[in-house]
């Protein structure tokens, strides 16, 4: 069987399924997303998933992987609970305006190996809040997660009586072919994971929602209290070793408290390299100027042992100083390890100059941190989003915990941030389940509100009349 017939008929199943969704009611469809959040947080699978996605991916540790499917998963059924997303979602009576909730139909996700359990759940959650069907298109490291995944949803689903084939997956190996041909036939394309995926869904025909890369930066401003912003800093660094788009990948330091925040950083267990151990890292770390698999979402520690590097060998981070960017400086880019590049800026504009230097690199779109005074905070971060090509600006907070929604901010919990032109991308939120959905709109007749001609044209005219 060719690839265009075994798509065919998983997408004719989905169908027959999707057409059962569609009649469900709100309840029903709670229900559902509560199947698909259940499936991964029950705590027992959850430890499964987590174990069998570190056992064949090599990326990422259990612990966080753990906390992670829970913490996300919890918070996207959190941002879900009592949303409208059947019938009648919307009346505005000034307006005229009813709005009603309709299916996209079915969706194809691709899903990277960084995240192969949490970011399959989050696809699947939102893709059953709008009442769709999705065939998930794993990484190839990242099957026998998703299939894992796939059982425990399928399981919760009986308990329902909800069709098995509202969630399928692509048989494995999962292929080029497979999946382009997937993205072909489908009606909606949800894709995470590397930039090739996420071109060749924007290029496959079908509406698609892909992701730009990461390679965030952060800004240590002069009035940040330095511990405070190092903590903040090591524990998204760190976490799952640093397998998030969101982790912070350069850190940006105001002249007068870089001494205090390099002495912050290595008291939280992080080593700055001298220019030979720099030497050293890169070579095993960007080969051929390329970024090395075998240093991908490994711990720091495993990372200096690969490089030769003893006295680093129990660093929770790597630190290394730079200053350029570009092709020439591989640091600058983004690295996807415990491995953080350091900056020095003589003032916060200078600082805001650097970033705007490693995003035309790579990165643009993503989001930036700034670490600072709460007296300043404001102001600064204002100063960012005005001016940086960043869709998020987070403020005082550790970036990777932070940017994909979090119980502390009032960012939407997603797993697939959308960021913008900037970064090749048609949208600038973090994917929600209104992503997932059409909305139908009810026009009917209002009282006529005939625009004043003379108070629209009222300062343009008295401008050109100077």
């Amino acid at each position: 069987m060719d690839e265009i017939e075994l798509v065919a008929q998983l997408v004719a199943k989905a169908r027959v399924a999707q057409a059962i969704a569609e009649r469900y009611d709100q309840t029903q469809v709670d229900r559902i997303c509560a199947a698909a959040a259940w499936a991964i947080m029950e705590p027992a699978r959850n430890r499964s998933l987590a174990e069998l996605a570190v056992k064949d991916t090599g990326l990422g540790n259990v612990v966080d992987k753990i906390q992670k499917n829970y913490r996300k998963t919890l918070g996207l059924f959190g941002d879900l609970h009592g949303a409208r997303s059947v019938g009648v979602i919307s009346e505005d009576a000034e307006a005229g305006i009813t709005e009603i909730a309709r299916p996209a139909g079915v969706v194809g996700a691709i899903t990277p190996s960084t995240n192969p359990g949490a970011t399959p759940a989050n696809m699947i959650i939102n893709a059953m809040k709008g009442r769709n069907a999705i065939i998930l298109a794993p990484s190839p490291k990242g099957y026998s997660t998703a299939a894992l995944l796939l059982r425990y949803v399928h399981t919760e689903f009986d308990r329902i009586r909800a069709p098995h084939d509202l969630v399928q997956l692509l048989p494995s190996p999962v292929t080029k072919a497979s999946t382009y041909e997937l993205l072909r036939q489908v009606d909606l394309v949800v894709a995470t994971g590397s930039q090739a995926n996420i071109h060749a869904a924007y290029s496959s025909g079908t509406p698609a929602f892909g992701v730009g890369a990461g390679n965030v930066a952060v800004i240590v401003d002069a009035s940040a209290d330095a511990m405070t912003a190092a903590e903040r800093i090591v524990r998204s660094k760190i976490f799952d070793n640093a397998t998030s788009c969101s982790s912070e990948n350069s850190m940006v330091v105001v002249e007068s408290i870089y001494p205090a925040m390099i002495a912050a950083m290595e008291a939280q267990g992080c080593v700055l390299l001298n220019g030979t151990e720099k030497a050293r890292l890169q070579q095993i770390m960007f080969p051929e100027g390329k970024l090395s698999p075998l240093v991908t979402a490994k711990s720091a520690s495993e990372i200096a042992r690969l490089a030769g590097i003893d006295r680093a060998t129990n660093a929770q981070v790597l630190m290394v100083n730079e200053s350029g960017t570009g092709d020439k400086f591989p640091f600058s880019g983004e690295k996807l390890s415990p491995v953080l590049s350091v900056y020095r800026a003589p003032d916060f504009a200078a600082a805001s100059g650097i970033v705007s230097d490693i995003y035309a690199y790579q990165g643009a779109g993503h989001s930036i941190g700034i670490h600072a005074s709460p007296a300043r905070a404001d102001e600064l971060a204002l100063q960012l989003g005005l001016t940086l090509p960043v869709a998020r600006v987070i403020v005082n907070q550790a970036h990777s915990i932070a940017t994909g929604g979090s119980f502390d901010n009032g960012l939407p919990f997603s797993l697939s941030m959308g960021c913008g032109t900037w970064g090749g991308n048609n949208f600038s939120d973090n994917l929600t389940y209104r992503n997932f959905l059409n909305i139908t709109r009810i026009a009917r007749p209002i009282t006529e509100r005939l625009p004043n001609e003379a108070e629209l044209f009222a300062d343009y005219f008295a401008h050109v009349a100077k």
